[in-house]
């Protein structure tokens, strides 16, 4: 059988992976539903991604099944999507899948009409009935029976599921595993209150002894821990901090984090963080890697910073491109089996450290011949460091650093294996993410190769990533850009580049977000109910148009849009920002008040809408006096605060100068200004600003 696969020509490693299945394969596009109308067949979309286990899964199983393919190449016309590229698509028919079934997941099959509209949709099928599952046989061969005789029925339903994802999206955003609608009638913007309540939400369903929210599958929820840290730093609530800490510690000890290379998997499928997804993706890693800055900036504790720099060592040591950007993600299998990359038995480490090194990196790391996923074992942390010491009877330090070197032996041996396979495209949003991780870092840990590599990605984006009329664009692979960008994509490079100019003091990044921002509003909002939507008004039209109000393993695009307007409105002193930030919030009220466990990240920004009106603008002689004081000046977690600099003269103009004019160091000695609503306290100097910035280092 000849194919006539379409995906040769692709720049997506995860299309690129079927090329050479038997099924005909098409990209998204007019010309797959112009061939479907033509030949009367309905459309069957498969949308996954690189790193996604079970997206190879049935690759394997049912893509490259001679009959299989031929059952989708006679009855209908396959489309072929990945995620990370065409997010908008995915979000659309991801809603039909969980309105449908009531779960979703990837790989996503989805069933449409010639008019794009879904009339059935799963996400993984076995290639014949299994384990009470349906077979994917099974569901062709119904489906193309349906088709062929009973087609008023199939487009009576795809039009009422159309309806229903319209209906979500006009409603305030949809809710994964509700079809409800939340009461649109709110146009207020809810109290600060709520944020508190949503919180006290939080630690009633925490799992008091594993960390984390919920049971098995267990995903980090990075969100959900930055609202804690918030609300327990600005309001001193211990609980708050204590549970988003156990999480911390709990992921740092188990197998989702890669102890001998560093980084964290998607997520665990078991409820201690044990047994992970092996795939590690750019964001989460990005997401997580500033929550634990932000919990050493709290807390203080050591611990936290550390795995915060292993993180960050990882991605800048293996996902780096020549351009200057980050990769996308490293996959969760090798050699076609899941984990294999990352696991060892005892022989292999006695090999690499020697016996006796090798019997006690094992005792510590839960390496034994019984193994703990299937007959191998992950490297976890049964009990902390500390406790191992205590039991082996050796200083804490002493012991910290063997292990160091230990697993640094291992990392360099497992080099050897093969390597997973790595999705080398690069996603603007996601290197935001990476970039504001960056710069937090650098700023707090003292760690100038993080604000240079920040920086070069940066760089990256603003050389290679907007089109001629200066549009941003959202991915890059092998030298070309494409596709044009979508509202997070703006929204994460506007709190990128804010972040960026607070850790460096280069006001040019702000200037760059203060673009972005005024296409962004122009672009993305709804002029006429606020919020903004995924995709810009000259985008490619879908059969709905969705805001993004919910978090998932990325930041709600809206809550992303709003908090970035306002850190610039009390940047740059531009209401126009507070207001489009204001109308967002109006907007998204029904979200935040009927689904507050959805939208961690846009109750942050309705706490910094209240009360976040802080400013800290730091004048410093020259750049040796800033690079001094940065340390300090960033010790405390100051969520409600931005910072700003004036390295020498104060500006007359630009961007910032409504915030920075007239701030100098005066008699040429580092001078600092606490503002609110750009109205100033007597500026701090000398021993007042080193008791300040004291107090700061040791909180």
């Amino acid at each position: 059988m000849t194919s006539l696969n379409r995906l040769a020509n692709s720049l997506s490693p995860y299309l690129l992976q079927h090329q050479n299945n038997p099924v005909d394969w098409f990209p998204w596009g007019d010309e797959a539903f112009e061939l479907a109308i033509e030949e009367d067949k309905p459309v069957f979309l498969s949308v996954g991604y690189a790193a996604c286990h079970w997206c190879h899964v049935m690759e394997h199983e049912s893509f490259e099944d001679p009959f299989i393919a031929n059952l989708l190449n006679q009855n209908f016309v396959s489309i072929k999507v990945d995620r990370e590229e065409r997010p908008d698509i995915d979000q659309v028919y991801m809603n039909a899948v969980q309105v449908m079934t009531g779960r979703g997941g990837w790989p996503m099959s989805v069933f449409l009409d010639h008019q794009r509209q879904p009339f059935f949709a799963g996400t993984y099928w076995p290639p014949r009935q299994k384990s009470g599952m349906p077979g994917f046989v099974d569901v062709l061969q119904s489906l193309s029976d349906a088709w062929a005789k009973r087609r008023e029925e199939v487009l009576g339903h795809s039009g009422n599921i159309t309806a229903a994802l319209q209906q979500l999206a006009a409603g305030g955003g949809e809710q994964p595993d509700a079809v409800s609608l939340p009461n649109s009638s709110a146009n207020t913007i809810p109290p600060s209150s709520l944020v508190t309540d949503a919180c006290r939400n939080l630690l009633d369903v925490l799992d008091q002894k594993w960390g984390g929210f919920g049971g098995a599958p267990k995903f980090p929820h990075a969100t959900d821990l930055g609202l804690l840290l918030r609300m327990g730093q600005v309001s001193d609530d211990e609980a708050m901090v204590a549970a988003a800490e156990l999480t911390l510690d709990r992921m740092a000890a188990g197998g989702i984090r890669d102890h001998i290379g560093g980084g964290f998997s998607r997520y665990s499928v078991d409820g201690q963080w044990l047994v992970p997804h092996f795939e590690k993706m750019l964001y989460d890693n990005a997401l997580l890697a500033e929550m634990y800055v932000r919990a050493f900036q709290v807390t203080g504790h050591q611990r936290h910073a550390q795995v915060a720099q292993e993180t960050l060592d990882y991605v800048c040591r293996e996902l780096v491109d020549s351009a200057g950007g980050f990769h996308c993600s490293e996959d969760a299998d090798s050699e076609g089996i899941e984990g294999k990359y990352y696991v060892w038995k005892p022989e292999q480490v006695e090999q690499v450290l020697g016996k006796e090194a090798a019997r006690d990196f094992c005792f510590v790391y839960d390496i034994s011949e019984r193994g703990n996923f299937e007959g191998n074992s992950i490297p976890n942390l049964p009990q902390s460091i500390s406790a191992w010491a205590e039991e082996m009877s050796v200083n804490e330090a002493e012991l910290s650093n063997l292990l160091a070197d230990y697993r640094e032996q291992l990392r360099i041996a497992r080099e050897n294996r093969v390597h997973p396979a790595r999705d080398d495209k690069i996603i603007v949003a996601w290197n935001a993410l990476m970039i504001k991780a960056l710069s937090v870092a650098g700023a707090v840990l003292n760690q100038p190769s993080y604000l240079q590599s920040a920086e070069t990605a940066a760089e990256f984006i603003q050389r290679d990533m907007l089109s001629e009329d200066g549009r941003l664009l959202h991915a890059f692979r092998d030298g070309q850009a494409h596709l044009d960008a979508y509202v997070d994509d703006y929204a994460f490079t506007i709190e990128a580049f804010i972040s960026l100019f607070e850790a460096t003091g280069k006001a040019r990044w702000v200037g760059r977000a203060v673009r972005l921002a005024e296409d962004m509003i122009q672009h993305f909002e709804d002029q006429v109910s606020g919020g903004f939507f995924y995709t810009a008004d000259d985008a490619e039209t879908l059969i709905t148009r969705n805001k993004d109000w919910h978090d998932g393993s990325l930041v709600s695009g809206n809550a992303s849009a709003a908090s970035g307007l306002l850190k610039l409105s009390m940047l740059c002193n531009r209401q126009d920002f507070r207001q489009a930030a204001e109308r967002t919030l109006v907007a998204g009220a029904a979200v935040m008040n009927n689904q507050s466990a959805a939208c961690a990240a846009l109750l942050a920004v309705l706490d910094q809408f209240h009360l976040g009106n802080q400013q800290l603008a730091l004048a410093v002689p020259d750049q040796e006096e800033m690079n001094r004081l940065r340390p300090a000046f960033f010790a405390t977690y100051r969520p409600r605060a931005v910072r700003s600099w004036v390295i020498g003269t104060a500006p007359q103009s630009g961007p910032m100068s409504a915030l920075n004019r007239g701030k100098e160091p005066m008699d040429g000695e580092a001078t600092l200004y606490c503002c609110e609503s750009f109205r100033c306290e007597q500026p701090l100097q000398g021993r007042d600003l080193e008791n300040w910035l004291g107090c700061s280092a040791s909180s």
